[in-house]
């Protein structure tokens, strides 16, 4: 069936080796996902009694005060942004761009000022705010935060994420202490994390998405305090607009969500499955090495490193090439400039695995 959809649109086969990434579509929601965005988007619902109840089932699970459903956890950080800095006032929000609202600075880590897919910083423009770095690249201390707080902070955001710099930067927790010292809300963006009700626990607002580690459809959860939510649910009428959730999303999630309360951890199967390219050690100028996700998290990936001497071509002449190919495959290329491109067994399906191994392999010349 996907071969037959692809060829009417003149689409290439993708192999994702990358992870939960949205230029490749993220993830392959679970076929009772999408029968469940089938059934709610083919039945009528009252949209703002979906939005109350998604929200009641999602806080329940999560254990947070309150929660919900928006179209990204891109689209949470701007929504979020824009509910702290209006406090839910109405006519703040409707004249968000248009009318100066002094108490709108968010403090931010510099090393937390990622791009991405967008910058950081872009989305909380977005939301009406006026970003403001404190620390380094490098280093990112709890005084950075509470010096950079003042009678304009509108909030703290902290970016849970492999995109942020991880070298001398405080925690979470540590964040969360600070703004609680400060008196002042702390929002986190975890997008990609796995553990759903942490945030929550050292937060005001925290941001997941709803494609990543819960394989849904593109979606997003704003969970938190339950006045904050509702700040956040006033802004659907506003900037959310354009930004707003079909029910066959808001069903599809919901499923997801219920399907990743008592999933199977495949983590063990996953990094398994990765022998299949310890063969590529046999190939002068490949090795291949298995390593753990950068933030921290329960993912392993083999990591290809090339020696361009050996090999005679760089690592990234040869990432170039496999996403050129007649199959497209893309790898988690972080540091190609470094010599590596990474291989994440997640996303993989049917024979992908082997047809990386075989295309790298006529790449280096491991097939002669």
């Amino acid at each position: 069936m996907a071969d037959t959809m692809h060829a009417r649109y003149g689409l290439k086969r993708v192999i994702n080796a990358s992870g939960r990434m949205s230029i490749l579509g993220v993830s392959a929601p679970s076929d009772t996902v999408m029968e469940a965005m089938k059934t709610g988007g083919q039945n009528y619902v009252e949209i703002s009694d979906l939005v109350d109840k998604a929200g009641k089932h999602i806080a329940g699970l999560l254990q947070s005060e309150a929660a919900v459903v928006v179209n990204s956890a891109s689209s949470g950080i701007a929504l979020s942004v824009a509910a702290l800095i209006t406090e839910g006032n109405h006519r703040k929000s409707a004249k968000l761009h248009q009318e100066a609202i002094k108490k709108n600075e968010i403090v931010m880590l510099k090393g937390h000022n990622v791009q991405y897919g967008t910058p950081v910083e872009t989305m909380v423009a977005l939301g009406g705010g006026k970003l403001v770095e404190t620390g380094y690249a490098n280093e990112g201390r709890k005084e950075h935060l509470a010096d950079a707080i003042n009678e304009n902070t509108a909030a703290v955001l902290f970016i849970k994420s492999h995109h942020a710099v991880q070298k001398n930067m405080i925690s979470a927790e540590e964040a969360w202490d600070v703004a609680q010292e400060n008196h002042v809300p702390l929002i986190i963006d975890a997008a990609a994390e796995e553990d759903l009700k942490k945030y929550v626990l050292l937060s005001d607002l925290a941001i997941y998405s709803g494609s990543k580690a819960i394989e849904g459809p593109t979606s997003g959860i704003v969970a938190g305090k339950k006045k904050y939510v509702e700040w956040v649910k006033t802004q659907l009428h506003f900037i959310g607009r354009s930004m707003k959730v079909g029910k066959e999303t808001t069903f599809g999630l919901l499923q997801a969500l219920d399907e990743y309360a008592v999933k199977t951890n495949h983590s063990e199967a996953e990094k398994k499955c990765l022998d299949e390219l310890q063969s590529l050690n046999t190939i002068d100028g490949a090795t291949v090495s298995t390593v753990q996700d950068e933030a921290g998290r329960a993912i392993f990936r083999a990591r290809i490193h090339i020696d361009a001497v050996l090999t005679g071509c760089t690592a990234k002449e040869v990432n170039d090439k496999l996403r050129h190919g007649d199959i497209a495959i893309y790898t988690r290329d972080y540091g190609i400039r470094q010599g590596f491109f990474d291989i994440d067994p997640r996303p993989l399906q049917g024979d992908d695995i082997h047809v990386i191994a075989a295309e790298l392999k006529s790449i280096l010349g491991g097939n002669k």
